[in-house]
């Protein structure tokens, strides 16, 4: 069994769970594997209240995961303050409902570690689309964090050994919303570095998604 942690994309194969990212305003909580969660990208704070409810429903779903893709975005328009006030509502909520949290960070990784730590947040954490270098990583492994790897793990070879470096426990992988590749493709180059990934991923999922 393959397991694509995180989707943009459904394509429903036979073998492969697909953990499709959707948003508040337009869930379809018909799928069998979905999370929910404001982007840093798309908050708009006069809609705040209504998505936070609306997610806080979706979490009460089985087939609701996790809370994601939310974080922190240094390089958008969008005031860090209220995308860090955002973030956390969300991982207290992850917390009430011991989900785990997808997360999407650019340029903001110490202050994800520092937010961890205050709010004493419990619930797996998950850095989609790792492409940084090995001392980011350890950084963030060794505060609890997981760390999903996709398309640049294809077509960035320097970042394979930092993959290797990471706790196989902390591992996953993922397409995001990568059209051009697949999540065999993925896992085609990761088990070419390590041949039990596909065991190691789906125990990670059944631990980190209770399922």
């Amino acid at each position: 069994m393959k397991i694509n942690t995180h989707t943009h994309h459904i394509t429903a194969q036979q073998g492969i769970i697909e953990i499709i990212n959707q948003y508040p305003l337009t869930v379809d909580n018909t799928l069998p594997t979905y999370t929910v969660g404001i982007h840093p990208w798309y908050i708009q704070e006069e809609r705040l209240e209504e998505e936070l409810a609306l997610l806080e429903e979706q979490l009460q779903q089985p087939n609701c995961l996790a809370i994601g893709e939310c974080g922190l975005d240094k390089k958008i328009n969008i005031s860090l303050n209220l995308q860090i006030e955002v973030f956390k509502k969300q991982l207290l909520l992850a917390e009430k409902y011991k989900k785990a949290v997808i997360l999407h960070v650019v340029s903001a990784y110490q202050e994800v570690i520092q937010i961890k730590k205050e709010l004493q947040i419990t619930v797996p954490l998950i850095i989609h689309g790792f492409n940084k270098k090995e001392q980011v990583a350890e950084s963030l492994w060794k505060n609890g964090f997981y760390l999903s790897f996709g398309k640049h793990l294809i077509y960035n070879e320097a970042l394979r050994s930092t993959f290797l470096k990471v706790p196989r426990e902390q591992l996953f992988l993922e397409t995001d919303d990568a059209k051009e590749i697949t999540i065999e493709d993925v896992y085609t180059v990761a088990s070419a570095l390590d041949m039990n990934i596909e065991a190691i991923i789906e125990q990670n999922y059944k631990t980190v998604f209770n399922r």
